[in-house]
């Protein structure tokens, strides 16, 4: 199950501050407190690395909890925000000292007002500048007037490897900022978002699940945001274990702009889908080339226009061996390529079928609002 709200970190690394995940009181306790710089990280090879306690000290006051009081009175199979009498309580983070804010799309669907506590106590209302569902972030704006506001350093998801340590601040069960640390498991992972359709590139990290801590900044170990925590996959119900998906930061820079005049936000379409199973890759001939069998076309999508054709069509469909140039051993090649592209854009699809090879042009299209394709 993929369920929203993640912890973006684990419990090998030892360390837990703040209150509610650790049997209630008010007493914020480290246990581990040496730099997270012990890793082979690029900035710890550098000797910039934190303590857990530094990067908290320094990074929490920018950390918010988000409250949205909203129409969608249960939790969906994605969302793992903790809901109370409709109210969704979750994380959020100051990103400049106009009253900006980052946090997730799925935290304030439906809401009919928004409020945020900072970490003086102060609760002020929020409005929602902009949210993409297709990306699960949503920017907050709040009057700064009065309030002393703690931006966070947003740095940067490009350069993030596996193994590099990881520090996550969100407000679990509503309490008060808890931290807990771990590193980056993987990346480029996948993950659904609210839309349906994939949010393709995330940073994975080894995590316990707490609900309300969705929309929370992952940091690196100079305390810099690296991503923000979307979802979990989880074994219980409540998501006792699990491992944390959080989307890059870079996608939320790029998307910032937009979100702030209000815009909606445009992602390129391909229509297909080969799902993920093994049988979706496969190896031609003695070239080696390996490339995608496509199983589904969107009739009304850019690919049946250009006459692209999945298993309905003929004995087996399509494959799909590059894309704009680029070959593709995956739908998440496929997916991701698309993604750095606009609606309207022209790209050539080289295809494998019946044992030729043929190359067609694809006009991309605006996603439509919900997958049309299983």
């Amino acid at each position: 199950m993929l369920a929203a709200g993640l912890v973006g970190g684990g419990v090998m690394a030892g360390v837990l501050l703040g209150t509610g995940a650790a049997g209630g009181g008010t007493t914020r306790t480290v246990i581990q407190t040496s730099s997270l710089g012990a890793s082979a990280s690029p900035t710890a090879r550098r000797g910039n690395g934190l303590t857990a306690r530094q990067i908290y000290e320094r990074d929490a006051p920018g950390v918010v909890l988000v409250r949205a009081r909203s129409l969608q009175a249960d939790a969906s199979s994605l969302d793992l925000t903790e809901r109370t009498n409709g109210v969704a309580s979750a994380a959020g983070f100051v990103i400049d000292e106009e009253g900006r804010l980052l946090t997730n799309a799925h935290v304030v669907a439906g809401a009919t007002d928004v409020a945020v506590t900072f970490s003086d106590e102060q609760t002020v209302p929020a409005r929602v500048l902009g949210k993409d569902e297709e990306t699960d972030l949503a920017l907050l704006g709040v009057e700064p007037k009065g309030l002393e506001l703690h931006p966070l350093d947003l740095g940067t998801s490009g350069a993030v490897q596996v193994g590099d340590p990881t520090v996550s601040i969100g407000n679990p069960f509503g309490r008060d900022r808890t931290l807990t640390t771990g590193v980056v498991a993987a990346k480029q992972r996948r993950i659904t978002a609210p839309s349906g359709f994939s949010v393709d590139n995330v940073i994975q990290t080894d995590g316990v699940l707490a609900p309300g801590n969705a929309g929370g900044p992952l940091l690196d170990a100079t305390g810099r945001v690296i991503g923000v925590n979307s979802q979990i996959t989880a074994e219980g119900p409540q998501g006792a274990v699990g491992l944390g998906f959080a989307v890059p930061i870079d996608t939320a820079k790029a998307l910032i702009p937009s979100l702030q005049a209000h815009k909606n936000v445009s992602h390129a379409y391909l229509g297909v889908n080969a799902g993920d199973e093994p049988g979706s890759l496969v190896s031609l001939g003695r070239d080696g080339k390996v490339g995608v069998r496509v199983r589904d076309v969107d009739p009304d999508g850019p690919a049946a226009r250009a006459g692209i054709l999945g298993d309905g069509n003929m004995a087996a469909g399509d494959v799909i061996l590059s894309v704009d140039g680029q070959p593709v051993r995956s739908m998440a090649d496929v997916e991701d390529i698309v993604s750095r592209h606009r609606p309207g854009d022209g790209i050539p699809v080289v295809l494998s079928r019946g044992g030729g090879r043929l190359t067609v042009q694809v006009q991309l299209s605006e996603r439509p609002a919900s997958v049309p394709l299983g």
